[in-house]
């Protein structure tokens, strides 16, 4: 089926098929479907315990890992929504591709190691590893929580859209499908499920925006540069220099920052160093993915503009206002119905992979850091913490499918942006703190997690993304469209100052500690807890 897609490339459909139902794409779909299913059932006679079900026993490989990384991290924003900025907003959009690339050896240098040797099943562990434990992670689940949300939004809002256009099948039964399968893959399958949902969406995400990438540079005689200057004759050189989507430069400062310390702090993504035997398996791991995900985003530039010039920001517009199907427009006209129903099928697998990411580090912040942790004080009954978890998916599974109603026809890349602030503001300064700053203390990192959060949250509800283009006001209270400027640095300073202001008496020793371990390890990964 894709060879005879190849074969269609030169051919012109006279208009697009997108909204009335593919027969491709359904058995596309099918197939993917049954084999993650297949994997879910492979995976379930395998998650007894706690440990598999949160860190898949901890047996998961370096490459399997970077290959899962990669996966977790290219969503539905990478793959629909970059690719409909840069079509309809032409370089700005290429800020959120870059952005998120160099967030990445922020992970590798600082945070991989010291996660992967002090924590358990959740970035809290690390956080609360040298101070006490129950306000800390009560404050971490607030972040974590909050962050999943809005990817949630994210990944519910491209995939609501995605179905509905490609099978013809209203946008609230596209949502609600999507969030039964995400039930499916962790309530049965747990992260060993998840890690090879991700692995072969990491691989067929990969392959098809490579292979559509080649088919729009077959037009320009296989030149980018071609292909720039055909979108700057054809939408004006504009599109080419920054100032068409972020024109006020503290924007796209604060976006940047979101995104690069963003992705140190995103619950989903750290969660996966635990299910490494080692931390030199979690640095490895962490170089794969990067270069994965670097060459998925150098892609991303020639989807977009090859969008721009060969599809055309109106006819992107006109189908949905979000531009999120620029990528399977693009994916018609270069190879026909099959290709797009191919393209459609892994971008269907791009999303359920995340939110099966996303779902399980939201239950793993209600089971274990809160259930477990704080109201069981660490001794959970046998099998009490595993039941919680699975309670929590299908809470968090039905909460998901109700956002991705009320925020239909949103840019999924923007809405990942914002969780993305949160993020940075919320998770990436305590944990931070927590490791690198001797002095940090309880009241200190607690206060850092939850002011960071509320400030971010509250930023965003009077930013003009919310005020202007959800609610139609004219002005809003906050001018920039990413807190991030001012939320990150906001609960840097609240963590210290409050740190020094109430320090833990023992708090010398605890870090002594905690540095030995930091840069030891343990053999044991209870000994972590």
């Amino acid at each position: 089926m894709i060879t005879f897609s190849l074969l269609q490339a030169a051919a012109e459909p006279a208009a697009t098929s997108i909204g009335q139902p593919n027969s491709v794409a359904v058995a596309f779909f099918a197939v993917f479907i049954t084999a993650t299913l297949g994997i879910t059932y492979w995976a379930a006679r395998r998650t007894r315990t706690t440990d598999d079900f949160y860190a898949a026993g901890r047996t998961v490989t370096a490459g399997q890992n970077g290959l899962a990384l990669a996966g977790d991290y290219m969503s539905a924003a990478s793959f629909l929504g970059i690719a409909g900025l840069v079509a309809t907003s032409g370089f700005d959009g290429l800020l959120y591709s870059t952005g998120w690339l160099v967030g990445w050896p922020v992970v590798l240098f600082l945070v991989a190691e010291p996660l992967r040797n002090l924590g358990r099943y959740t970035f809290a562990d690390v956080v609360a590893a040298r101070l006490n434990p129950r306000p800390v992670r009560i404050a971490a689940a607030v972040g974590t929580l909050a962050t999943i949300t809005f990817y949630l939004i994210a990944q519910m809002v491209g995939a609501g859209g995605l179905i509905r256009l490609l099978l013809g099948v209203p946008y609230e039964i596209a949502v609600i499908g999507v969030g039964l399968a995400m039930m499916a893959y962790v309530l049965f399958g747990g992260m060993l499920a998840t890690t090879w949902v991700q692995i072969v969406k990491a691989v067929l995400l990969l392959g098809g925006a490579a292979m559509l990438a080649i088919l729009v540079l077959s037009r320009f005689n296989y030149s980018p540069l071609q292909l720039f200057a055909a979108a700057a004759d054809a939408q004006g050189r504009g599109v080419l220099a920054p100032g068409k989507l972020v024109q006020n430069p503290l924007d796209a400062i604060s976006l940047g920052i979101a995104l690069m310390f963003g992705t140190a702090g995103l619950p989903h993504i750290l969660m996966r160093f635990y299910t490494v035997p080692d931390a030199r398996a979690a640095r490895r791991s962490v170089f794969f993915a990067t270069g994965l995900i670097g060459l998925f985003y150098l892609l991303t530039f020639i989807l977009g503009f090859g969008a721009m010039v060969l599809v055309g920001p109106d006819a992107i517009r006109a189908v949905d206002a979000g531009g999120n199907m620029a990528a399977p427009l693009l994916a018609e006209l270069l190879g026909g119905r099959p290709f797009l129903g191919f393209i459609a099928a892994v971008a269907f697998a791009t999303i359920l992979a995340v939110v099966a990411g996303l779902a399980l580090s939201g239950a793993a912040a209600i089971s274990h850091d809160l259930w477990a942790s704080v109201v069981r004080r660490g001794e959970p009954k046998p099998g009490e913490e595993l039941r919680v978890a699975r309670i929590a998916t299908v809470c968090l599974a039905l909460i998901a499918m109700a956002l991705g109603v009320v925020f239909k026809g949103q840019n999924v890349a923007f809405m990942v942006g914002l969780a993305f602030a949160i993020a940075a503001s919320g998770n990436f300064p305590a944990l931070l703190l927590a490791v690198f700053w001797p002095r940090t203390s309880t009241a200190g990192a607690a206060a850092s997690m939850v002011v960071g959060t509320l400030t971010t949250v509250g930023l965003i509800a009077l930013s003009p993304a919310i005020q202007m283009d959800l609610l139609k006001h004219d002005s809003a209270w906050f001018p920039l469209r990413n807190p991030a400027l001012v939320s990150v640095p906001i609960s840097f300073a609240v963590g210290m100052i409050v740190s020094l202001l109430r320090p833990d008496k023992d708090g010398a020793a605890r870090f002594a500690a905690l540095e030995r371990r930091t840069l030891l390890g343990s053999e044991d990964p209870a000994e972590a807890h």
